[in-house]
């Protein structure tokens, strides 16, 4: 049935029937939160939205909260979990471009101050390499990765302040060809930890999630306050194929050492990147 004009009305009227998300996990692009997602997915004690991506708190903000909740199961499908295994299930979505942009950690406290928060962190010129390969793939680029590197730090800038200045503006420059700048894990991370108590965020790396799968499972359940999930096997999934990266073109992303360094930080374990492609 197609409710046109009225969906914005039945949408309403279901808000008190829907689960509320209890967790997010904001990013990062390109470092492994489709695999996880899954995996979460996979998890008797965790419900998440339909799609992964909801894109609520960065793109469809004007849409209002009620269509973003339609997205989450129904509070009976909570209950059925409850009854069947006696424990309150994790609700959440994943939408990895939350990390990036500058206005969402203020949306998502607003939405609610107690969410928890999962972040999947990759070597920043790895994820860039990565994102870089998707454009060729989906959108036909057809510079090569040092001649979008170079495009970015000349030209783009002056796009990047507009976007994280201004919601509104939407461009394709930001969403599409930040590479550099989408790895700048340590500028976007404070912008979270000035809004939100840092036990709020487990923050882990694409190395573990790949390396020790069950072990980074284990700890996201208990972030999570779930009981553990063993699996026979995890899957990964959007893991792409492609050439790999010119040896010297990982000195062209200066920001490398600074960020690695971040991600030890943040996370207070070493961080050394994996050369194999997560997608």
């Amino acid at each position: 049935m197609r409710l046109g004009p009225l969906r914005p009305v039945v949408q309403r009227l279901s808000m008190p029937a829907r689960a509320r998300p209890t967790f997010l996990v904001i990013g990062a692009q390109k470092s492994g939160t489709t695999s996880l997602r899954r995996y979460l997915v996979e998890h008797p004690a965790v419900l998440c939205a339909e799609p992964k991506e909801v894109h609520y708190f960065d793109w469809k903000f004007d849409r209002g909260e009620h269509w973003y909740l339609t997205h989450y199961p129904w509070k009976s499908q909570v209950r059925d979990v409850r009854k069947s295994i006696s424990i309150e299930p994790a609700v959440g979505e994943a939408t990895p471009d939350y990390l990036f942009y500058s206005w969402v950690p203020g949306r998502v406290h607003a939405f609610d101050p107690n969410l928890r928060f999962v972040v999947l962190l990759r070597d920043p010129v790895d994820r860039a390499y990565s994102q870089f390969q998707m454009q060729v793939r989906r959108r036909g680029e057809s510079r090569s990765f040092e001649e979008v590197l170079a495009l970015e730090a000349m030209e783009w800038p002056h796009e990047h302040e507009r976007i994280h200045r201004d919601p509104d503006h939407v461009g394709t420059i930001p969403l599409h060809h930040s590479y550099v700048a989408r790895g700048l894990y340590a500028e976007q991370l404070e912008r979270w930890f000035a809004l939100f108590e840092r036990d709020r965020f487990l923050v882990l790396t694409s190395v573990e999630l790949l390396r020790d799968t069950q072990q980074t499972m284990n700890r996201i359940a208990a972030f999570l306050g779930v009981p553990e999930r063993d699996a026979e096997s995890y899957e990964r999934l959007s893991a792409g194929s492609y050439e790999p990266m010119a040896a010297d073109t990982r000195f062209c992303i200066p920001s490398e050492e600074v960020q690695m360094m971040a991600l030890h930080r943040f996370t207070m374990r070493p961080c050394s990147p994996v050369r194999r492609s997560m997608g």
